[in-house]
C-alpha cells in the first residue's frame, strides 16, 4: 500500500503483523482510523488474519470498537441473542433497523455489516435492492451481508453497482435450516467443487467478503486460496483470512451448550449471575442503598 494515500493506509498501521492489536498490546488504543474495505483486501494480500464479532447494541459495539475488532456484523442471530426465537428466521426488517443504528452510532472506527433477514431480498432484485437501502440509510450500515449462492449473484451484483457492499455467506445458511434439515456441516465430498464455485461466483458479481460456515476445513482453507477477496470463518478451521464469533457465544452469556466452534473467553453469564444475586441480597438486608448511595439532605 502507498504510504501517499492515507485512505489506502491500514487502520492498524503501514508495516509487519506485529502492529495489529494483540494480547500483547491490549492495553493500546487502536488507530482512530476507520476501517474501510480496501484494509479488509490488503490484510488478505498481506497474509493478516482479523477477527469478525457480532454486535446488537450501544455497549456492545463500544467496547468491541475500542478492542479493535475491525468488524462488527449486526446479525439476524438476534434471533436467537436478543429477541428469543429459537431461530433467526422469525427476524424482520424493521427489528433489524434499530439494532444496526444503535451499533453503527457507537462504532468509531469498525466496519459495520448489517444482516439482510429472512424474508427481505429472495423475492425480487428489486425486493432486495429496497430492504439493503433502508439498512443502508436508516439503519447507517456500511455494508450489508446475505446468504445463499449462485441464486443471489444477480442480487448482488446489482447492489454493489449501485454502491452498497456486500458480504455473502455459503456453506451452512441459517435462514434455510428447515430445508437444510437443521445444522449440518456444508461441502462435504462432492458438494465441495460447487461451494468453491458459489464463492467464486458471489466474488465474480462484486461481494467484498465472503463468510464460509460449518464447512470443512480442508474446503475452507481451499476457497480462501481461491479467492481475492476475505473469507471470514464460523465452523471452518483455521485456513481463512477471518473468524466470525457471536458475541454472546465467546463471552459465555449463553446458557447450555455452545456449539462445537465456539471457545468461551469470558464467563459473562457468571459475572452478571453473581452480580444480580448480591444485589438482590443487599436490597433484601438494607444494605443497599446506604448513606454513600443517598441524599442525606
Amino acid at each position: 500500500m502507498s504510504t501517499d494515500a492515507p485512505e489506502e493506509q491500514s487502520p492498524y498501521g503501514a508495516g509487519s503483523r506485529a502492529q495489529q492489536p494483540s494480547a500483547a498490546t491490549a492495553d493500546t488504543a487502536p488507530s482512530p482510523r476507520k476501517v474501510r474495505i480496501p484494509h479488509l483486501h490488503a490484510m488478505k494480500t498481506e497474509g493478516r488474519k482479523w477477527a469478525m464479532l457480532t454486535a446488537y447494541d450501544m455497549y456492545a459495539a463500544q467496547i468491541f470498537d475500542e478492542a479493535g475488532i475491525p468488524v462488527l456484523l449486526v446479525g439476524d442471530s438476534a434471533g436467537n441473542n436478543v429477541f428469543g426465537y429459537e431461530t433467526t428466521v422469525p427476524v424482520t426488517l424493521d427489528e433489524m433497523i434499530p439494532l444496526v443504528r444503535a451499533v453503527s452510532s457507537a462504532a468509531r472506527r469498525a466496519l459495520v455489516v448489517a444482516d439482510m433477514p429472512f424474508g427481505s431480498y429472495g423475492a425480487s432484485v428489486e425486493q432486495g435492492f429496497a430492504s439493503a437501502v433502508r439498512l443502508m440509510k436508516e439503519g447507517l450500515a456500511h455494508g450489508v451481508k446475505l446468504e445463499g449462492g449462485t441464486a443471489m449473484v444477480p442480487l448482488v451484483k446489482a447492489l454493489t453497482d449501485a454502491g452498497i457492499p456486500v458480504m455473502a455467506h455459503v456453506g451452512f445458511t441459517p435462514q434455510s435450516e428447515h430445508q437444510l434439515g437443521g445444522y449440518r456441516v456444508q461441502g462435504r465430498g462432492d458438494a465441495a467443487d460447487a461451494l468453491v464455485d458459489e464463492a467464486r461466483a458471489l466474488q465474480d458479481a462484486g461481494a467484498f467478503a465472503v463468510v464460509l460456515e460449518m464447512v470443512p476445513a480442508p474446503v475452507a482453507a481451499r476457497v480462501t486460496e481461491v479467492l481475492s477477496i476475505p473469507t471470514i470463518g464460523i465452523g471452518a478451521g483455521n485456513g481463512t483470512d477471518a473468524q466470525v464469533l457471536v458475541w454472546s457465544d465467546f463471552a459465555g452469556l449463553r446458557s447450555g451448550k455452545a456449539p462445537r466452534f465456539v471457545k468461551k473467553y469470558a464467563d459473562l453469564r457468571g459475572t452478571l449471575l453473581g452480580a444480580a444475586r448480591a444485589y438482590a441480597a443487599d436490597v433484601e438486608s438494607g444494605a443497599f442503598p446506604d448513606t454513600e448511595h443517598s441524599f442525606e439532605s
